[in-house]
């Protein structure tokens, strides 16, 4: 949360409500987009999930984690 913070301040350490906002947003829409990605993930047959080299259990628990475990490259 402190670099959410950081991303949202000004060079004067001022925290810009605009940018704080859109910082907020952009991340709860990175969350529903894991989300839906994970869903998706879910609804894979057997088949499906061995072109992408994955388990139904490595499916399972990709699907578990919580909407604000993103990939860090999302987060740039």
């Amino acid at each position: 949360m402190f670099s959410l913070l950081q991303s949202a301040a000004t060079p004067t350490g001022k925290l810009n409500a605009r940018t704080f906002l859109g910082r907020v947003f952009m991340l709860l829409n990175l969350g529903h987009m894991a989300w839906r990605q994970r869903q998706a993930l879910l609804k894979l047959d057997p088949s499906a999930l061995d072109d992408i080299g994955l388990s139904r259990d490595e499916a399972m628990a990709e699907a578990a984690r919580p909407i604000w475990d993103v990939p860090h490259i999302w987060l740039k």
